[in-house]
Parts: structure tokens; sequence; C-alpha cells
């Protein structure tokens, strides 16, 4: 073999070489690239956050001294159970006047009833007199001045049935009122013992037995169980595919073997972290949006016993509806 013929088989040999290698290496980055969690350039976004709850902060409405705080920091409640109870000797003597002036004024109510029966009676028979008196005039038998004393005590008779309506009005306006006050305490008292809006679990206890809290002043946070979720921040291009509803999966650090499901139920309608200037291509995509990723109620219940807060996790949001989760992103629950 000449040697030109030999160099043309050495550079044959050297590129069948590096076309192996390419190939290889091709075959190795696909494998390698497939092997990867979803990439957000296909279909997923991925971002950090931390688990939180809905908060409710329970707190009097009138100002007050605590008399017992029934609850303790941690404690899983339900809606309606009793959390604490604010002294209220003061007005529960304000109501029991005020049902006293309603049996009162149902008293007045009464005579009220029973005056214009008397007068009512009264009344026909003095109409009765005028008339026989009339008749007797007629007659000849009686004279004028005894078909004015009549007429005059009719009069007087019809006046005093109407004092005794307008008496019975007005005992039953006076009944109307203290029925209203005796409602509007009824009512404030039922301010003076806290009730859990919902179900949640006892985040702080912020006042104890003998505190004086003015208005407005809280007495526990109260944590949503069934409200808990998860604030990620995605970039222009991701937070503008994301939907409403879009599936999400969310990785604890705390326990990485299991995914948990979530929704997207927020989008933000203005970014975080603004640059000062977004005049180019480059610096709008730094433009970060705040998304929320929601876990579901019924998981959420039936965990209720293990669901804290304040854990941080990672995020994996499906931004193209019809890509497929990987086989590690399967929903793994305890």
């Amino acid at each position: 073999m000449d040697i030109l013929g030999k160099n043309r088989f050495e550079l044959a040999s050297r590129g069948a070489i590096i076309v192996g290698i390419m190939l290889t290496a091709g075959f190795g980055g696909w494998f390698w690239w497939g092997s990867l969690d979803p990439d957000p350039e296909y279909g997923f976004a991925r971002a950090n956050g931390r688990i939180e709850a809905t908060r409710i902060d329970i707190a009097v409405k009138y100002g007050g001294q605590v008399s017992e705080v029934l609850v303790e920091q941690g404690a899983l409640v339900e809606a309606g159970d009793v959390i604490a109870r604010i002294e209220a000797t003061e007005l529960e003597a304000q109501l029991r006047a005020a049902q006293a002036a309603t049996l009162q004024r149902q008293q007045e109510l009464v005579q009220a009833d029973a005056l214009i029966a008397q007068y009512a009676g009264e009344l026909s028979l003095a109409l009765s007199e005028l008339e026989r008196t009339e008749t007797l005039i007629e007659r000849g038998y009686a004279t004028t001045e005894a078909f004015d004393i009549r007429r005059s005590q009719a009069t007087s008779a019809a006046a005093a049935v109407t004092t005794a309506q307008a008496r019975r009005a007005s005992a039953e306006a006076a009944i109307m009122a203290a029925e209203a006050s005796a409602a509007v305490l009824v009512a404030r008292l039922e301010y003076y013992v806290l009730t859990a809006p919902r179900s949640g679990r006892i985040q702080y206890r912020l006042a104890e037995q003998g505190e004086i809290l003015p208005p407005g002043g809280k007495v526990v946070s109260l944590l949503d169980l069934t409200d808990v979720y998860m604030d990620v921040y995605l970039p222009t291009a991701k937070a503008g595919q994301t939907m409403i509803g879009a599936e999400a999966r969310l990785i604890l650090d705390a326990a990485p073997q299991y995914v948990l499901p979530a929704r997207v139920s927020f989008v933000a309608s203005e970014a975080q972290f603004t640059p000062k200037y977004v005049e180019t291509e480059s610096e709008r995509e730094k433009l970060m949006f705040r998304v929320r990723l929601k876990l579901p109620a019924d998981i959420l219940r039936r965990y209720a016993d293990t669901v804290k807060t304040g854990l941080p996790g990672q995020a994996v949001v499906r931004v193209t509806p019809d890509v497929v989760w990987p086989a590690k992103l399967a929903i793994n629950l305890p």
C-alpha cells in the first residue's frame, strides 16, 4: 500500500472512531437526559417553596378579662368547639334587667287590655242610656238636660276607651323595645364565648386566664389544616403557560420518599423580583410570578394528625397538560 493510500485508510479509521464516539455519547446523553427529573423545557416547571396553611386569629370583639382558655398550643379542634370565655358578669346583669323590663311591660299590656274591656262596657252602657233618653224626649218623658248628661257620659266613656287603647299600644311598643334590648345583649354575649370558626390546629396561645384584652385582642391563632398550600415563584415563560387547576407534585425535604398531589389555585397578575429596567428580553425573563399550589382537602383531612406547616420542599408544576408524569413523580402517600 502506498503512502497516500495508507493516509486515506488512517483518516477513514479515525473518522469511523469519531463517529462511533459521537453516537455512543449521543445515546448515552439521551439515556441520561431521559433519566433526569422533568425538565422545565419539556412541559414542567420546578421551584422551591414551603408548606403553609391559612391562619385565623381568634380575637375578642369587645374588650374584657379572659376568664378561661380551654385549648393548648398544638391541639386539634373542630368547628364550633369552645376556645375561650371572656368575663361577662356586667353584661349578664344588663340582660337580666332587660328581661325584667320585658315582663313589666307585659303586665302593663295586660292591665291595658283590662281597662279597654272596662271602658268599652261603660261606653256601651252610656250609648244605650243616651239612646233611651233620646226616645223619652221624643215622647215627652225626659228633659233636654237629661239628654245632655247622657251624651256627656257617652263622650267620656269613649275617651276612656281611646286612652286605654293608647296605653295598650304604648305597652306593646315598650315590650318590643325591651325585647330588642335583651336580644342585643344576648347577641353580644355570644361574642364573650370564643369558638373555632373552622376545624384546625392551635398554632399559638396568645392570652392567658386573667388577662384584660382590648377590643380586637387575640386569644389564639388557628391553622386551617384543610387549606394547606405551597407558594412558589416561576419565571415569566413558565408562569405564562401555567393554567389555574394545573396539576403539580410536592416533595418535602423531611420526607423525600413521598410525592404529594397538588393543583394550581392562583397565579399572580403582577411580577415579583422585578428588575429596575425591563427593556430587554433577557431582563424580562428575570421576572418571577407567585404561583400557589393547594393540596386536596380530602387528603389533608385524612392526614390531619401529621400535617405540619413550615416544611420546605420542591414543587414540580405541569405547564403542558398533555405531558405524562414520569414514574418517579407518581403520587405516593404514606
